[in-house]
């Protein structure tokens, strides 16, 4: 697989990485067995795939130990990041951001991963009770410790920066790039970590030339819209209620059958380079710069190779200007 340079760290991976994620949480869980995502880990590996995306909040702490269970004697084969910053609770998530927290919560990921050093080590959400450098502060003085390599940062999830109350014209990413400003003041971002696909375009605005500009690595979570762009969803046909796409306003029938156009377009490309939609929605994330790593999640064998496979195939300016003119997905509250 094609290898990509981020960060000031200069971290090496493979162009595509596995979100993991859906092992463990928000993804249908009468189909989450470990059996089936540790097999799931090793396919990626063997298809080229290193970094591997996870969270102590995964679980909560069960998709760490997964991976931990996983790597074994293939740690070195994986690029390993987790992240710190979010408390599971019995009916909430809670940020927390103290640096004594900060640094129990990365002794106890080390341990459920079974390995000596976190190659990268994000917050997942700033604590808004706690000055951010503060928090950064402690990450950074775990890198010092040789616990952790680099540092990276999870931006507000786009759904999230369309619904914030900002001034007109505002790109959704503003607040983003500030906490990036500052904490850049304390210790070098290598990696941000935000959404990014084909009906989540959000993040092209500002944060991305931002990232790019500075040598900072993009993770592009959820580029598959997660799992719209596949065309494996069929409108109306419902989610498990713990399944996040159940809530999700772009997952009501009525919005799916509104942007299957989205999905169309993709497969008309993919057809003329005898790939998938899936496969076409990662190559278009990975045209948006040497930078940008997506990072699309699944517990499956078959599609963690397919999607590594998606690294093979080059868009050309035709498939390009193809995808930019496809309608913009809707929500249901437009």
């Amino acid at each position: 697989m094609e290898r990509r340079t981020i960060g000031a760290a200069a971290l090496d991976v493979g162009a595509i990485g596995l979100g993991c994620m859906p092992m463990h949480w928000a993804y249908t869980s009468s189909e989450q067995r470990g059996d089936r995502s540790l097999r799931t880990v090793h396919a990626a590996l063997d298809a080229g795939v290193t970094l591997l995306d996870t969270a102590d909040m995964y679980g909560p702490f069960t998709n760490e130990l997964l991976l931990g269970r996983a790597l074994g004697r293939r740690r070195k084969d994986a690029f390993v990041a987790t992240k710190c910053g979010l408390l599971v609770g019995d009916q909430h998530v809670v940020a927390n951001g103290r640096p004594g927290y900060v640094r129990r919560a990365c002794d106890a990921s080390l341990r459920r991963l079974q390995t000596d050093v976190i190659d990268l080590y994000q917050l997942h959400r700033a604590d808004p009770e706690i000055p951010v450098e503060e928090t950064w502060g402690a990450m950074a003085e775990l890198v010092r410790a040789g616990k952790v390599r680099a540092l990276g940062l999870c931006a507000l999830g786009a759904r999230g920066a369309r619904t914030l109350r900002r001034k007109p014209g505002a790109d959704p990413h503003d607040a983003t790039i500030r906490q990036l400003e500052r904490v850049q003041q304390v210790f070098p971002v290598s990696a941000v970590e935000a959404e990014l696909s084909v009906w989540s375009p959000e993040a092209t605005g500002r944060l991305l030339p931002w990232c790019e500009a500075r040598g900072i690595g993009f993770l592009a979570a959820m580029p598959l819209g997660s799992g719209f762009l596949t065309g494996t969803l069929t409108p109306g046909q419902g989610f498990e209620p713990d399944d996040v796409r159940a809530r999700h306003p772009r997952f009501t029938a009525e919005i799916m059958a509104a942007n299957q156009p989205l999905v169309a377009g993709l497969r008309r490309i993919a057809d003329r380079h005898r790939a998938t939609p899936a496969q076409v929605a990662l190559a278009w994330v990975l045209s948006r710069g040497r930078h940008v790593v997506p990072l699309p999640g699944t517990k499956r064998e078959q599609w963690a190779v397919e999607n590594a496979r998606a690294a093979e195939l080059r868009l050309t300016a035709r498939d390009l200007a193809e995808i930019a003119s496809l309608p913009p997905a809707r929500d249901s509250w437009y």
